[in-house]
């Protein structure tokens, strides 16, 4: 059986998490928050960027961005499991 290594590869999803600072960011994510101008790479951790999104989605007022409610949402999910005493 032959296998096309370059097609397989190709479709293989490379979202990886890298570390920005004291955060922890998949590069879909940063392309995101890139894409809206918020500043990930100056908050001292995931609560503040946190913040900033909601800040920024509070004051939005024309520009829908399902996109960055979807990455608020991962992040406090993240948020929840890494610093929440169980």
């Amino acid at each position: 059986m032959n296998y096309d290594i370059d097609k397989i590869f190709n479709e293989i999803d490379f979202d990886m998490h890298v570390s920005v600072g004291n955060l922890f960011l998949s590069h879909n994510q940063m392309k995101v928050l890139d894409k809206y101008k918020i500043r990930y790479k100056d908050c001292l951790n995931i609560s503040e960027l946190l913040f900033n999104i909601e800040e920024y989605l509070n004051n939005e007022i024309e520009e829908y961005s399902s996109d960055l409610e979807i990455i608020s949402a991962e992040l406090s999910e993240t948020n929840y499991y890494m610093n929440t005493n169980k």
